[in-house]
């Protein structure tokens, strides 16, 4: 399916079944990343299908690392990394491509600052409107040069084998900072310590322990120390919760419905969602399995049961960034959902927002937006209508889970998009219809 290609979305009785979401995306870049600073092989399986994650292997291969794909499971790919160690990378022979991966850009940006070579990464239209100042401005406190179109990509970075260590604390919570300044931390002279106001998701600290790093916390800051070296591993990635969402709030939409979850990511910073789903009047059960790994995994099963007004607030946010758009999918079948301290999402992948209250209003939806976060009342049955995701996967996926509500059929343009995270979402969603 290109990226521009429209689907329509029947409405559904009810969705039964059981699913094994493709590898959580967040921790597929992360250990690819490690693994290519890393000394010696590392073997990943279950590495995310979605299109941001072949844009981070595509990019580390131009910088020399050494990536071979041996496989591909139902769970993701089976992929063989040799790293190059600290400040082993090689100089690329042209711009490097993220395409619309913003964790791409942030997170190799504080890598590729620590070695002595200049490199431009760049992205598509989407990713090349994107903020990154919020990257620039600390790695350059560390010694880098980076050159930017306004604070927008592309960036030339202008990397230093002598980079210093920083305390920083970042004006908006965000892990993807977090991550880039932890990397280029592990290259410093020094202790690195990056402090958050919020808690934002913990796998960049947990990948690192995996890879052999020490790292200390006090309260919500993280401290690195550099020069220490990273050991080879062989690694397995659990489910995407992210992923998983969309199925989670469909059995919770639709009377009748029950979905088994199996094999997902249970990290404590990314399961805010099942508490928000619970108040939004969900009945979900959660079995955590036995086994060592620093990323711990289970099984959630979710059922339908009347939906309750509810609210997401700016402290909550950071932990459900990426599912708030399918949660206000939810809102459209029942209930009401309020969100606010939200503006991160008027810089993803599109005005998510915008473009969310655009689309479920043409859905026939009751919504008001503001500037940090909108409010959903779902008193009324969705019609359907014609949606445009506007080149954001979650906004594509989102609409179709709404559309399985409606009265009549959903047209959702640019339903391609879902490939970004999700290449087999709309094959799963049609296997779970009963």
């Amino acid at each position: 399916m290109s990226s521009s290609q429209s689907v329509i979305v029947q409405p559904a009785r009810c969705v039964r079944g059981q699913v094994r979401p493709p590898g959580d995306k967040s921790i597929s870049h992360r250990y690819a990343l490690l693994a290519a600073l890393a000394d010696g092989v590392t073997t990943i399986r279950g590495y995310s299908t979605g299109a941001d994650c072949a844009s981070t292997l595509s990019c580390l291969r131009a910088v020399g690392a050494g990536i071979t794909q041996i496989g591909a499971e139902s769970t993701g790919l089976h992929v063989r990394i040799e790293g190059r160690g600290l400040r082993g990378l090689t100089p690329p022979s042209g711009t490097l491509d993220a395409g619309n991966s913003g964790s791409t850009m942030r997170m190799l940006a504080g890598i590729l600052v620590a070695h002595p070579f200049s490199s431009t990464i760049t992205g598509d239209s989407s990713l090349r409107r994107r903020p990154m100042r919020r990257i620039i401005q600390p790695l350059e406190r560390m010694g880098a040069a980076i050159d930017s179109l306004e604070g927008r990509p592309p960036l030339t970075i202008h990397g230093t084998s002598a980079l210093q260590p920083i305390e920083f604390a970042p004006d908006v919570p965000s892990a993807q900072v977090k991550s880039a300044v932890l990397f280029a931390g592990l290259h410093a002279q020094g202790v690195t310590t990056v402090e958050e106001t919020i808690q934002t998701r913990d796998h960049t600290e947990r990948a690192l322990a995996t890879f052999g790093v020490e790292v200390r916390t006090a309260g919500r800051a993280v401290s690195i120390t550099g020069g220490q070296r990273l050991r080879a591993q062989t690694l397995d990635v659990p489910g995407d919760i992210s992923s998983a969402a969309f199925w989670m709030v469909a059995a919770a939409a639709l009377p009748g419905s029950e979905v088994v979850i199996t094999g997902v990511g249970l990290n404590p910073t990314r399961i805010g969602i099942i508490e928000i789903l619970r108040r939004m009047g969900a009945e979900i059960q959660v079995e955590a399995s036995a086994g060592a790994g620093t990323e711990p995994t289970g099984t959630i099963t979710v059922r339908h049961r009347t939906l309750v007004p509810a609210r997401v607030t700016a402290d909550e946010v950071p932990g459900v960034i990426d599912e708030l758009p399918v949660l206000g999918a939810l809102a459209t079948q029942g209930g009401e959902l309020h969100v606010s301290g939200a503006q991160e999402l008027r810089v993803k992948e599109s005005d998510r927002i915008s473009a969310l209250a655009d689309g479920f209003r043409r859905m026939g939806a009751d919504i008001d937006e503001a500037a940090d976060g909108f409010s959903i009342r779902g008193h009324r049955r969705l019609h359907g209508g014609d949606v445009d995701a506007r080149h954001d996967h979650r906004l594509a996926m989102a609409f179709a889970i709404a559309a399985l509500g409606a009265s009549g059929p959903t047209t959702v343009r640019d339903a391609g998009a879902a490939a970004v995270s999700y290449p087999e979402f709309f094959t799963v969603l049609d296997s779970l219809r009963a």
